[in-house]
């Protein structure tokens, strides 16, 4: 890992509630609370400490950066929420991790799918571990994060810019 090497976790929100006021205003089922601080401990545990989390804006989304946050025991501070990223797709999502300033070593990104799911495989350069990838490919349920290595700034990362050094899903 070079100086310039950068770490990017893309997750898909943990488990919701069917209903709720609108799309946005769903809340985490209390097995998707359980599952997102299943993620932050795993996370926690590979020894990620993330300087900044861009996190959608919907409720969900908030909720699992909470929860990854308290199972790593991360600052919840750390967040940025981003109404554009509930909306986004890849290209979108991509542009918004574009805008991280260069002192970011490690970025959480959350949000939904399909866009977190094609962003990762959008990342994914073949070169990392085969097995991550592999399983990634395979479905990216509720709580599913790819982590990621990538060379240089943020702001030259393009398709195919990362290595994937694991594919996890969060359960309790």
């Amino acid at each position: 890992m070079s100086d310039q090497t950068r770490t990017l976790v893309v997750m898909r929100h943990a488990k919701a509630e069917t209903d709720g006021p609108s799309d946005a205003e769903r809340r985490l089922a209390g097995r998707g609370e359980a599952e997102a601080r299943a993620a932050g401990v795993w996370l926690a545990a590979r020894g990620l400490q993330p300087e900044s989390a861009l996190v959608s804006a919907a409720v969900r989304t908030r909720q699992t950066w909470d929860a990854v946050a308290e199972g790593a025991g991360w600052d919840a501070d750390l967040a940025t929420y981003d109404e554009s990223l509930y909306a986004a797709g890849p290209e979108s999502a991509l542009d918004l991790v574009r805008q991280v300033e260069d002192d970011v070593r490690t970025l959480v990104v959350i949000g939904h799918n399909p866009t977190m799911a094609t962003l990762a495989q959008l990342l994914d350069d073949g070169e990392g571990d085969p097995e991550a990838s592999a399983a990634m490919l395979g479905g990216y349920p509720t709580s599913a994060m790819t982590v990621l290595e990538v060379d240089g700034p943020w702001s030259d990362l393009d398709e195919a810019g990362g290595r994937v050094v694991a594919f996890h899903v969060g359960r309790a």
